[in-house]
């Protein structure tokens, strides 16, 4: 399964240049997760590197394919400078091992709640998975083996995620992109959900 984080990180490296930084975190009964730090401007990226070790398991499913399943990493967009977002790096750890940890699936549309601010101040406890094929295209593997996703993170206030569990994914975003909202803003204000 090296070999799947070593196609993953040259795939990042080639979409998001040099990490600047990185972090590994491992939780006990996990693999090792890392999170790569890139800085592009004024935007930094954050994408976690070890969730498409595994595929993701259905917990439903009675066994488990070692080999077939989806595999994702996750990524995050936010404006440099203007919050302490370098403390969400345990937060995106915790993130990426869901589902070795609770056995779910990550997949766009999905809400992921810490039930915390994701860094210090931050005025969102819970991140939208967006569609992944922009920032970092799908990485194919070798059949049996799914393609990796990167799927980006788009934080969330409280009643934005409580509008979504009523309305859709959909239904946010299209709110969202109504709104011009700059969801790489780690500071902003939560959406007019009226």
């Amino acid at each position: 399964m090296s070999d799947v984080l070593e196609l993953v990180e040259a795939r990042l490296r080639t979409a998001l240049g040099e990490a600047d930084a990185r972090a590994a975190v491992t939780f006990l009964g996990t693999d090792r997760i890392e999170v790569l730090r890139f800085i592009d401007g004024d935007v930094v990226r954050y994408a976690t590197l070890g969730m498409s070790a595994r595929p993701m398991t259905d917990p439903t499913a009675v066994l488990a394919d070692p080999l077939r399943g989806p595999r994702a990493e996750l990524l995050l967009s936010v404006r440099g400078g203007r919050a302490d977002t370098d403390k969400v790096l345990r937060t995106l750890a915790v993130l990426a091992a869901s589902p070795q940890v609770e056995g779910v699936v990550v997949a766009p549309g999905a809400s992921l709640d810490v039930g915390e601010p994701l860094w210090p101040g931050a005025p969102f406890t819970s991140v939208l998975v967006g569609a992944s094929g922009g920032l970092v295209a799908d990485l194919e593997l070798d059949d049996p083996l799914d393609p990796v996703a990167f799927l980006p993170l788009l934080p969330m206030t409280p009643n934005e995620a409580a509008w979504k569990r009523v309305h859709g994914a959909e239904a946010l975003q299209s709110r969202w992109l109504e709104r011009g909202t700059d969801l790489r803003d780690p500071l902003r204000a939560g959406v007019a959900l009226d």
